[in-house]
C-alpha cells in the first residue's frame, strides 16, 4: 500500500494553473493546509480575490486530481476567498472601511466607461465581495440612473459628517448627482470639483468594502490627476473602443496612471464587434484588435472584449445593468471574467511590487 505524503499532494497541485493568477496553487501561495490521515486527504486553499462563482468548480477539479494519487481513498479540497487590502501609493493613507480602490478610466467620453464600471461592481458583488461604486464623473454622472435609483433620492447624513451611500442591487452607490439637481449643470472650476470629489470619497460611510469602484471622469486633466494623487488606488482599468482616436486618448490615460505610480490592471475593449440581429453578420464598425494592441504595447492584459450591443445599453439605461439583469447571459459571463481578472491582477501587482529597502539605525 502506497504512503501518501505532502510532497505527492503538492506535486499534483502544481500541475494545475489558476486561470486568473496564471500560477499553480502552490507557487501562488494559496495552500493554507494539507492534512493527511492514512488515505484521507484534506486540502485548504485561500484565494486573495473574489471568486465565489469559480471556486467550487476549481475545488472539484483539484479534488479529483488529488483523489487519483496512489494510496488516497478520499480527498476533500476546500477553497475560501479572503480579500486583503492593497494600495499602490504607500504615502497615501488608506480609506476607512475600504480595502481596495479600483479606478475605471478612459481617455475620452463615449466609450462605455460608466457602463463598464457599473457592471464590474455588480460582477464583483456576485462573486461574493462587498462592493461600492463612486460616480466621480461629476459633469455627467450616470450611476444613479444605471442602478435604478429614483431621481431626487438623497443620501442620509450620519453624525453630521458622513454621507451614507445608497444601496442598489447589492452595491453601495454614491454620486454627486445625489446632492444636486439633475437639471442644474455643474459649472464649477477644476479645484472646486476636485475638492468636492475628495470630500465624497473620504466622507462617505462605506461599510467594510472589499472593493470600491470609482467611475472616473473622462480625460487626463487636473481632476483626474488630483484623484490619482490623493486617493489610495490599488489599480486602474482602462476602457476604450478599437477606434484609433479612442486608442490615442486611452494611451494618455495609461501614461497618466504610470506617472503617479498606479498600476494599470488591464484594458477593456468595448464595441469590439457588432452582430446584426437580423442576419447574424459580424462587423467591426470601429476597427479591429485595437484593445489587444494597446494592452500589448503597455505589457498589460486585455481583460475583456465586449460587443456593440443594444441590450447592454438598454439594460443600463433601464436601471439594471447586464450583470444584474441577465446574470446567466453570455455578456454577463464576460463581466464575471472581468471581475475575477481585476481582483487577481490586484493580488499579482502587490506580489510583483519591488520590496522597499529596510533601514537599520545603530549607535556607533
Amino acid at each position: 500500500m502506497s504512503t501518501v505524503n505532502r510532497a505527492a499532494v503538492e506535486a499534483v497541485l502544481r500541475q494545475y494553473t489558476d486561470p486568473y493568477l496564471n500560477q499553480d496553487p502552490v507557487s501562488a501561495g494559496c495552500v493554507q493546509a494539507i492534512d493527511i490521515d492514512g488515505g484521507q486527504v484534506q486540502v485548504r486553499l485561500q484565494l486573495g480575490y473574489a471568486a465565489g462563482l469559480f471556486k467550487n468548480g476549481w475545488a472539484q477539479v483539484l479534488q479529483t486530481a488529488v483523489e487519483n494519487i496512489a494510496g488516497v481513498d478520499r480527498a476533500r479540497v476546500q477553497i475560501d476567498c479572503v480579500v486583503q487590502a492593497h494600495k499602490a501609493q504607500a504615502q497615501i493613507p488608506g480609506l476607512a472601511n475600504v480595502k481596495n480602490v479600483v479606478a475605471v478610466a478612459s481617455g475620452k467620453g463615449g466609450v462605455g466607461k460608466s457602463t463598464t464600471a457599473a457592471n464590474l461592481a455588480l460582477a464583483l458583488a456576485r462573486e461574493g465581495a462587498r462592493v461600492g461604486i463612486l460616480d466621480a464623473d461629476i459633469y455627467g454622472p450616470s450611476q444613479g440612473v444605471m442602478f435604478g435609483i429614483a431621481e431626487g433620492t438623497r443620501p442620509r447624513v450620519k453624525d453630521q459628517k458622513w454621507f451614507v451611500p445608497i444601496q442598489a442591487h447589492g452595491v453601495e452607490v454614491m454620486s454627486m448627482a445625489f446632492l444636486t439637481d439633475d437639471n442644474t449643470p455643474m459649472v464649477w472650476r477644476g479645484p472646486m470639483v476636485s475638492g468636492a470629489l475628495l470630500q465624497l470619497v473620504t466622507q462617505t460611510a462605506w461599510d467594510d468594502l472589499d472593493y470600491l469602484v470609482i467611475d472616473m471622469p473622462p480625460g487626463t486633466g487636473d481632476i483626474q490627476l488630483t484623484l490619482a494623487q490623493k486617493v489610495p488606488v490599488a489599480g486602474a482599468v482602462i476602457v476604450t473602443t478599437p477606434q484609433d482616436l479612442a486608442l490615442l486618448d486611452a494611451r494618455k490615460g495609461v501614461e497618466m496612471f504610470r506617472k503617479v505610480h498606479i498600476p494599470v490592471l488591464g484594458v477593456v475593449e468595448n464595441m469590439a464587434v457588432h452582430i446584426c440581429s437580423n442576419c447574424g453578420h459580424a462587423e467591426h464598425l470601429f476597427g479591429e484588435g485595437g484593445g489587444e494592441k494597446l494592452a500589448s504595447q503597455y505589457g498589460v492584459e486585455l481583460l475583456a472584449s465586449l460587443p456593440l450591443s443594444m441590450l447592454i445599453r438598454e439594460q443600463a439605461d433601464g436601471g439594471k445593468p447586464t450583470a444584474a439583469a441577465e446574470p446567466e447571459s453570455q455578456i454577463a459571463m464576460v463581466y464575471q471574467e472581468l471581475a475575477r481578472h481585476v481582483g487577481a491582477r490586484i493580488v499579482l501587482q502587490e506580489a510583483d511590487a519591488p520590496a522597499m529597502p529596510s533601514i537599520t539605525m545603530t549607535d556607533d
